[in-house]
């Protein structure tokens, strides 16, 4: 592990023309012209965006990358994904899961992605997918941190053993209690598994993460519930509200109370700009509802609000490459967040805010923290988006794991050849 010092880099906080110098691993200094140590690897950074490392705050890693197994989901919806998602679970085997598993943990570590809170079914009585995601954990702790949810996707009260399984994967190392209200069988039986589930994350002193509202049903309500837990057992910062797509369709009256009573139970709450937008509005005629939580009211009542890339070529959802910048990038146009502060608040929705909702130790770009970075070419946070830009470089504790060629087009037309480079000249 060598020394490294960036010379003339751009931080997101706007601060133009740093120094970072990174020693053993962790951040030593920061702020201009430091002195270079003998030895070190400089890295000329001409006034490019380093940023903390991305992180996914809700993803599904068992199922990544397993698009077309056993078929396509032909009508796009959710409930189609699920009932995919059950016929492959039982021809699933450990190997297949972390072989596609630690295929996708490369694509996200070149795009920079470095922490991912991954929920893993526990519905399945043989918990094959836990075991692998388990192993999968231990062999990329070098470079990427990946947290896990025990999710009982088909309902921990509607399933049979998922209770006793969730149960059973918390003991074998899961970190995150989980849970779908809205797929129990009644609007009581989600509001009970939210009660059963909170209190459990409570005796075990464990963060929770549910999946909340993922619907067009405007009294889906299962968030209140949440909300209501986390107060009572005093979760306050511990808890996590995923989707919470249902808050699109609700009347703004109930809405107005809602979010205050999130901002005040301090639970999280965590879009997936692109799968929220694709699976939600599908019994809609026209005009179509696009779904997506109400990200802008949510930050301006003090809710801490990341983005999730949810899913990856899997029965919910065809595309995807590991890139949170697209997240960021279809999050802003949704939600309308196109001033400078609601932009840059797109790019805290990838990065610092999903570290708040993963409880990441020393997360961030300060003298003393681990070396964790990614050098983007781009001028700033709003350019990073829109260009959704090439990660020039991408450290972990020190060490350049990641390196990629600047985007760049060389132009041949007839009288007037020049390259293209897409930043914006600094004014």
């Amino acid at each position: 592990m060598g020394d490294l010092l960036f010379r003339d880099v751009t931080l997101a906080d706007g601060r133009t023309g740093i120094d970072v110098l990174v020693q053993d691993g962790r951040i030593a200094g920061i702020g201009p012209s430091l002195p270079a140590p003998a030895g070190a690897e400089l890295v000329d950074g001409g006034g490019q965006l380093l940023s903390p490392p991305f992180v996914d705050a809700h993803f599904h890693m068992d199922a990544t990358l397993s698009y077309g197994l056993p078929r396509v989901n032909r009508s796009g919806t959710l409930l189609e994904g699920i009932a995919l998602w059950g016929e492959l679970k039982p021809t699933l085997t450990q190997e297949a899961i972390a072989e596609r598993a630690l295929r996708y943990c490369d694509w996200a570590v070149a795009r920079g992605l470095l922490a991912i809170r991954s929920h893993v079914d526990v519905c399945d009585d043989r918990l094959l997918a836990v075991e692998a995601l388990l192993d999968v954990k231990r062999r990329v702790a070098p470079y990427l941190d990946l947290q896990l949810v025990a999710f009982p996707q088909d309902g921990v009260l509607r399933s049979p053993n998922a209770l006793a399984n969730l149960r059973r994967a918390l003991q074998m190392g899961v970190d995150v209690v989980g849970g779908i209200p809205h797929f129990e069988r009644t609007m009581a039986d989600g509001a009970e598994s939210v009660r059963l589930l909170c209190e459990l994350a409570a005796e075990q002193g464990r963060p929770v993460d549910m999946h909340c509202d993922e619907s067009d049903d405007p009294l889906s309500r299962h968030i209140e519930t949440l909300a209501f837990h986390t107060q009572r057992l005093g979760l306050h910062g511990r808890v996590t509200g995923s989707h919470l797509t249902s808050m699109h369709s609700m009347d703004n009256y109930y809405a107005s109370k809602l979010i205050p009573l999130i901002a005040e139970a301090g639970v999280h709450a965590v879009a997936n700009p692109l799968i929220n937008i694709t699976l939600q509005g599908r019994h809609d005629s026209y005009p179509r509802r696009r779904g997506m939580t109400r990200v802008p009211e949510l930050m301006a009542a003090g809710v801490n609000v990341a983005f999730g890339h949810d899913c990856v070529m899997d029965p919910w959802y065809s595309l995807g490459s590991g890139d949170m910048l697209e997240v960021a990038q279809m999050g802003l146009h949704v939600a309308q967040m196109t001033s400078q502060a609601q932009m840059r608040a797109c790019f805290d929705a990838v990065t610092v805010n999903g570290a708040k909702v993963l409880g990441l130790a020393e997360y961030g770009i300060a003298v003393g923290h681990p070396a964790d970075l990614v050098l983007l070419q781009a001028r700033d946070p709003v350019e990073a988006i829109r260009l959704r830009a090439a990660r020039r470089l991408v450290v972990r504790r020190g060490n350049v794991i990641a390196r990629s060629a600047p985007a760049t087009a060389t132009l041949q037309l007839e009288g007037r050849p020049a390259e293209v480079d897409w930043m914006l000249p600094r004014c």
